[in-house]
């Protein structure tokens, strides 16, 4: 891993530790591929960090970086989006000390590669990565560090997962994935999916654990399920693939 101040063996935070003084969480929405970007920060430090930024959406998140008076200091995936472009290296560009974070196994480029067990450090407060292959073999799920909450990108969606027949997705590594990496924690621990397409926010670790009608099936029938769902591909995968093995779009629109 490049950056070793992103890990941090052993250590384990409270949400609300130190003053009390709870994280700073903002969910933000791309409707074009109905994305969410979530923005994370501690008020103490006003350190924070940005997970999953689209690039069109790129400028309002720095804008209200600013607004909150928060200093970015990663803008991290989780994973190598085929329906948008991400909007990371524009960020590097908008908030100098701004760096890009994806998986190694993503075999793109970006400032830091993190691995499973890697600890993303911002304040007072850590995520977790937990590698969630599947959809992607890159995918992570970063996991707040009292278990509180889980941004679960494409692996687990609220009621669904990621579609597993592109970018080498496999639907028995998704499977075990989820059961494995995310069904395990808490089942109080908030799900945050990288989409929604129903308008739905926010899901739990037992509400998916006992309503996802996909990840209730058996290991046999979810692979069945995810062969035969004959999905169109993603109206931009022919674009933003490549151009986000490279970190997206490196400078702001002249």
């Amino acid at each position: 891993m490049a950056g070793a101040t992103l890990r941090v063996a052993g250590r384990r935070l409270s949400q609300r530790s130190g003053s009390g003084v709870p994280i700073l969480l903002r969910q933000m929405f791309e409707p074009k591929s109905c994305t969410y970007t979530y923005l994370l920060g501690d008020r103490e430090s006003h350190e924070a960090i940005l997970i999953d930024p689209v690039l069109e959406t790129a400028p309002r998140d720095a804008q209200l970086v600013k607004e909150l008076g928060l200093r970015l200091l990663y803008a991290v995936n989780t994973h190598c989006h085929a329906d948008h472009i991400t909007g990371s290296g524009l960020l590097r560009s908008l908030l100098p000390g701004c760096q890009s974070v994806i998986s190694r196994l993503s075999g793109a480029q970006a400032d830091l590669h993190i691995e499973d067990g890697d600890s993303i450090h911002f304040g007072r407060f850590a995520l977790e990565t937990r590698a969630s292959p599947g959809h992607t073999p890159g995918c992570v799920t970063f996991v707040l560090n009292d278990h509180s909450m889980a941004f679960t990108g494409d692996a687990l969606l609220i009621r669904g997962c990621g579609r597993t027949d592109f970018q080498q997705g496999c639907a028995k590594t998704l499977y075990h994935s989820v059961h494995e990496k995310i069904f395990t924690l808490p089942g109080d621990c908030l799900i945050y999916p990288a989409h929604d397409y129903r308008g739905l926010t926010v899901s739990t670790v037992e509400e998916e654990r006992t309503l996802n009608p996909r990840l209730t099936l058996s290991c046999e029938e979810f692979v069945k399920v995810m062969d035969n769902l004959n999905l169109p591909k993603p109206q931009q995968i022919d674009f933003a693939v490549p151009a986000n093995m490279r970190c997206g779009i490196q400078t702001p629109p002249s």
